[in-house]
């Protein structure tokens, strides 16, 4: 019996909850079918959501590929012994790691996950008590972090046995989950005017600090009687002259592009790319550039596109789960859901001023002799940073758009190199390297070390004190904002 029920799981696990079309498909699907829709609206709005988030994954997955060249070139074209920061990087490192060093396998990290997500499930489904409303949907990024959390905990707590380890690091993760998303939910629809979603990905707590710190800047800003323009956000600012083809969202992600890759792969040099077999031999170096360059802009259309495609059947269908099974909950979807709403040049500065600050720390690491040097994967490099961007646009202006990446950047490099080389990852050569990564998590880590098991009970009541402290400032809007956002933009707008 106990083996037919994991071969369920097993492929349940395999096929949909870590495949975030087919969960995000379903999860429409379920909503329709709770709505009463006709048979046929339920089976459109499936494909509609699970195609939509198809292109968006070929959006991403285009913009991770087309920058790869880049940096498999600076790792090798300088012969740097480097960790990467990606998270599928890191979770080959725990997979390679697990065995030699604790002598667990990776198939209990799928347990891990199946008790984490049905830890969020609880905690939002009694969020009369816990305050919680979002659930974490983004499966892929689900095993990633399991896979990352597993090690972390193992390190703590290198005696524990295998159920032991399983039941406490799927109650923390599973609040780290439920508390995450549940941080966004406000900023997200503030920021989407209703959208009904949260994120749910790898920097849910650095998205919230950096809108908070963006709506502090702001307000610091109208205090010491600063012009209105300085707190413009990017889609109110019109350039004049040659400068107005950067107003086009598309013209300027492509020149911006074309400068960011150009310098690097003029580094790189024509030799080495065709010697590594990006380039063919006889290829115009220009247009290789040119085309790398040009290519994001193409994909982020195309992810731009997937997130109008999917986002309004979720935001309908979820109102069938939130009505009978999850009242007041709202899916915690990926990050990249968030770059339809905005100005889309946030996207593109957040990922440049991301790079800057990456980079600069790279540079100090080498100087400083650092035991860890870190590579930057373009993932880290991208989502987290465009991600912050655009929030800390919608919520601080142009000035809070570029400062705020480019300090997490800083951080990210930071904090993955001192991290994975404490709890021995980084001879792995991966780290998952996002935001929450590089600073939460080495949190908890420091305090379950010190403290022991009493430390485990700590970051459990820390997380789940957070949203009982979101609910005490506004308890009349916190959940209207989930239920009703027109309701609680006509009570609570100024």
């Amino acid at each position: 019996m106990g083996d037919f029920l994991m071969g369920i799981w097993s492929y349940f696990a395999s096929n949909i909850l870590t495949q975030p079309a087919y969960l995000i498909g379903f999860i429409v699907l379920l909503g329709y079918v709770l709505l009463k829709r006709p048979i046929h609206e339920c089976i459109a709005g499936f494909l509609k959501a699970t195609v939509g988030y198809f292109i968006l994954t070929v959006g991403s997955g285009g913009l991770v590929n087309n920058f790869r060249p880049i940096l498999v070139g600076l790792k090798e074209r300088f012969n740097l012994d480097a960790m990467v920061t990606d998270p599928y990087f890191g979770q080959n490192a725990v997979d390679a790691g697990l065995m030699e060093t604790f002598g667990r396998t990776f198939g209990d990290v799928m347990i891990l996950l199946l008790i984490a997500f049905i830890m969020n499930i609880l905690l939002v489904r009694f969020q009369k008590y816990t305050k919680l409303r979002a659930v974490f949907t983004t499966g892929n990024v689900q095993v990633q972090q399991a896979a990352t959390a597993f090690w972390i905990f193992l390190f703590c707590f290198p005696e524990f046995g295998r159920i032991e380890v399983l039941i406490a690091m799927g109650l923390v993760l599973g609040c780290y989950w439920a508390v995450g998303s549940n941080l966004t939910v406000d900023i997200t629809q503030d920021l989407t005017e209703g959208a009904g979603f949260a994120i749910a990905h790898q920097q849910m707590f650095g998205v919230y600090l950096f809108a908070k710190l963006s709506e502090w800047m702001k307000k610091r800003d109208e205090k010491k009687g600063k012009a209105k323009n300085e707190s413009k956000k990017l889609e109110d600012i019109e350039l004049p002259g040659f400068l107005s083809m950067f107003n086009e969202n598309m013209v300027a992600t492509s020149l911006l592009m074309l400068f960011f890759f150009g310098i690097i792969l003029l580094v790189l040099g024509q030799d080495y790319l065709i010697q590594a077999e990006f380039m063919q031999e006889g290829q115009s170096f220009l247009f290789y550039i040119m085309t790398t360059s040009l290519n994001f802009a193409v994909y982020l259309a195309i992810l731009q596109l997937g997130v109008r495609t999917f986002v309004d059947e979720l935001t309908q269908s979820f109102q069938g789960i939130s009505n009978t099974i999850l009242p007041g909950a709202v899916p915690g979807i990926d990050v990249a859901a968030t770059f339809g709403f905005g100005s889309p040049n946030a996207v593109t500065i957040g990922f440049l001023f991301g790079s800057l600050g990456q980079f600069l720390m790279i540079g100090l690491l080498i100087l400083m002799k650092s035991p860890t040097i870190v590579i930057a994967g373009f993932i880290p490099l991208f989502f987290d940073n465009a991600v912050i961007a655009v929030f800390a646009n919608n919520r601080g202006g142009v000035k809070a758009a570029c400062l705020f990446p480019f300090l997490s950047g800083i951080i990210q490099v930071g904090g993955s190199a001192l991290f994975a080389s404490w709890i021995g990852l980084s001879k792995y050569g991966g780290y998952l390297g996002m935001f929450d990564w590089a600073t939460v998590w080495p949190g908890f880590a420091i305090i379950m070390k010190i403290l022991g098991v009493v430390g485990i009970a700590v970051v459990v009541v820390v997380l789940l004190v957070i949203p009982q402290l979101q609910y005490r400032k506004n308890p009349d809007g916190y959940f209207l904002i989930v239920d009703d956002y027109e309701a609680y933009q006509e009570k609570f707008s100024k």
